[in-house]
């Protein structure tokens, strides 16, 4: 019982740095959709060149990479659980 209170407690932990990280992340990648719009010589309107950018970053192995937050430290701990426990 003490073990899914612990994992609870973690998911809802790990949950909000995840929003953290990703409304950061979002924000970088917005402010330099805007300097390389207005580097590359305003082409088009900007709220669609931001847009499209924030699409494609949306789908991108880099924003997926941030489930990372969740991936590895409950590997860790179920690591750390087996070895404890049968080794």
């Amino acid at each position: 019982m003490v073990i899914i209170r612990l994992f609870g407690m973690l998911f809802i932990f790990l949950t909000v740095v995840y929003i953290c990280l990703s409304l950061y992340s979002r924000a970088v990648r917005k402010d330099k959709l805007e300097e390389e719009w207005f580097q590359e010589g305003q082409p088009g309107e900007k709220d669609a060149f931001i847009k499209a950018g924030l699409k494609e970053y949306n789908d991108s192995l880099r924003k997926k990479l941030l489930l990372g937050v969740y991936v590895i430290p409950f590997s860790l701990i179920a690591i750390i659980i087996y070895v404890q426990n049968w080794m």
